[in-house]
């Protein structure tokens, strides 16, 4: 069975602390797939970089994503770089046609920073983190609209503010 809602967005956006308070409040399970890829592998996404490379990753992110797009319920929080498959996307605009609500967690680079914790090890903002992140957004920014059916912006609201517009939105549905 589907998910009923996925979350999408840029590291920090609060896809995980959102999911489960939404999770939560519309009595509905919660999977996070960057933790559903730590726990294949038995090591953390930051090990598998170091360890596999980013291509080794992506392909292991790939098939965790789709399969937890055909069998995670509730809802499901996707890391930030899964849009890039083209097969991920195709799988979340089917799910939206069939009436699933994808949301796309915006927030800015001011409001990114204090969640991301700029100075811990995320292998994909190595060097200046701060260029590294807005670079990755700028690239993503568009797929991510692309693919919601729901945009909010988080940068200057909280999780559980944010959690309670989403289940009056969509708890009907979820």
């Amino acid at each position: 069975m589907p998910p009923k809602v996925i979350l999408i967005g840029p590291p920090g956006a609060g896809k995980s602390t959102v999911g489960r308070l939404l999770a939560h409040r519309t009595d509905q399970l919660f999977a996070d797939t960057d933790a559903l890829i730590e726990l294949e592998a038995q090591k953390s996404i930051s090990d598998i970089f170091v360890d596999d490379g980013e291509p080794a990753f992506r392909q292991l992110e790939r098939r965790v994503v789709l399969d937890a797009l055909k069998s995670s319920e509730g809802v499901l929080a996707l890391g930030g770089g899964s849009i890039l498959d083209s097969d991920v996307c195709a799988a979340i605009k089917l799910f939206n046609a069939q009436g699933g609500a994808t949301v796309y967690l915006a927030v800015t680079l001011a409001g990114a920073a204090p969640r991301v914790g700029f100075n811990r090890d995320r292998p994909l903002l190595l060097g200046n983190p701060r260029a590294q992140w807005q670079t990755l957004l700028d690239a993503r920014r568009s797929i991510y609209e692309d693919l919601a059916t729901i945009q909010i912006d988080t940068s200057d609201t909280s999780a559980n503010v944010i959690a309670d517009a989403l289940a009056e939105q969509i708890g009907a549905t979820a």
